[in-house]
């Protein structure tokens, strides 16, 4: 890859998990208990929430620092539709389908990512893997 690209893959590893990093973060403190009881109500069951934290605040300093980052964007992809059609298909609810939508969004740009690689400025680059 040129410097351009590893360039442009560097900043778009930066941005991207900054969501799921400050998302998982906030579910480990206060917001724990609250948001167990909200999966509950929307049919998920309690005991995901700490696979949750880990894919949201440890995937998304996987993908800051360039680490298993195809596994980890393809993993987040998944997680990020699948959080649209739990959470968000309420659409009578004005800001679900623009939550809906922006979640599609965010994996599509995670499974670019899955595609193109970490690019030279990582971890993965580093350790010669192309997970």
């Amino acid at each position: 890859m040129n410097k351009l690209q590893d360039t442009g893959l560097l900043v778009a590893r930066i941005l991207m998990p900054i969501l799921f990093i400050v998302a998982g973060y906030g579910k480990m403190g206060d917001a724990y208990a609250g948001t167990q009881q909200y999966m509950q109500a929307m049919g998920v069951p309690g005991f995901f929430l700490p696979l949750t934290i880990l894919l949201e605040f440890g995937g998304g300093l996987a993908i800051l620092f360039g680490f298993l980052t195809r596994t980890t964007a393809l993993f987040t992809a998944g997680f990020t539709i699948l959080t649209a059609l739990i959470f968000h298909t309420n659409f009578a609810e004005g800001v679900n389908q623009l939550m809906f939508m922006k979640n599609l969004t965010i994996a599509g740009g995670f499974i670019v990512l899955a595609v193109a690689g970490p690019g030279a400025f990582s971890i993965d680059r580093l350790l010669g893997k192309k997970w």
